[in-house]
């Protein structure tokens, strides 16, 4: 199709960035067997590069990503995309801000989504990363756009990168793709530590003054200036 080719070079560029990003959730032990995927959308148009469904992750290459616009339909590729997709676009179509999204299954995260429990912000590395605690979307079944308008819903307002699905699991955003996978890495870990201290006892809450003045330092002074930007790496 001609809005491909327009920007071939870009698309070429954000399967290989998807295809690795992919080792990430593996490496990180936040999927098993085919769950999960992670998407980037291609700057500028209504278009998102993402995993193919069911296929394993030792067998994802850049070649194998699926391109799709904003209904879900296929444009690029010769496998059906994700089963996640809708939600996926839904984002995009909603939050220009966002550049990339991460469905995981991993462990701890999915325990809260279970409870229907939002994480407390406990912890300075959740201020830093979301600004407050981690969020509880509604329960949506998979198959339209369902899932997508309750992350919209629920993160809209929020500063949260992150929200878990009730009964389902966590859902990440960022400004690029990698930015969104870090945020489902360091989701995974919070939701680890906090049931951890909930073993212990009450974990003391962080007033939120003190959560503003964390989340301003991350974000804007944290980190070394460049491309990256301050606050994209711990």
């Amino acid at each position: 199709m001609t809005v491909v080719s327009e920007v071939r070079d870009t698309i070429a560029l954000l399967r290989a960035q998807v295809a690795d990003l992919h080792a990430e959730l593996t490496r990180n032990q936040l999927v098993i067997w085919t769950a999960g995927n992670v998407s980037a959308r291609v700057p500028g148009r209504e278009l998102l590069v993402i995993k193919p469904s069911g296929v394993s992750y030792d067998e994802l290459t850049p070649e194998s990503m699926v391109v799709t616009d904003f209904d879900g339909r296929l444009v690029e590729g010769t496998r059906s995309p994700s089963s996640d997709t809708d939600a996926h676009a839904y984002v995009y179509r909603h939050l220009p801000e966002v550049g990339g999204v991460v469905h995981t299954h991993s462990t701890y995260a999915c325990a809260w989504a279970a409870l229907g429990r939002p994480v407390p912000c406990v912890l300075t590395m959740m201020a830093d990363e979301f600004g407050g605690e981690i969020p509880i979307g509604p329960f949506a079944l998979i198959g339209d756009d369902s899932i997508g308008r309750g992350i919209v819903e629920t993160l809209r307002h929020s500063r949260s990168r992150a929200v878990l699905m009730a009964n389902h699991g966590p859902f990440t955003i960022g400004r690029d793709a990698r930015e969104a996978v870090k945020a489902a890495v360091m989701c995974e870990d919070v939701c680890r530590s906090v049931y951890m201290a909930m073993q212990l006892g009450d974990p003391a809450p962080i007033p939120q003054d003190k959560i503003d003045s964390l989340f301003a330092r991350y974000q804007n002074v944290y980190g070394q200036p460049g491309p990256a930007g301050p606050g994209k790496d711990v």
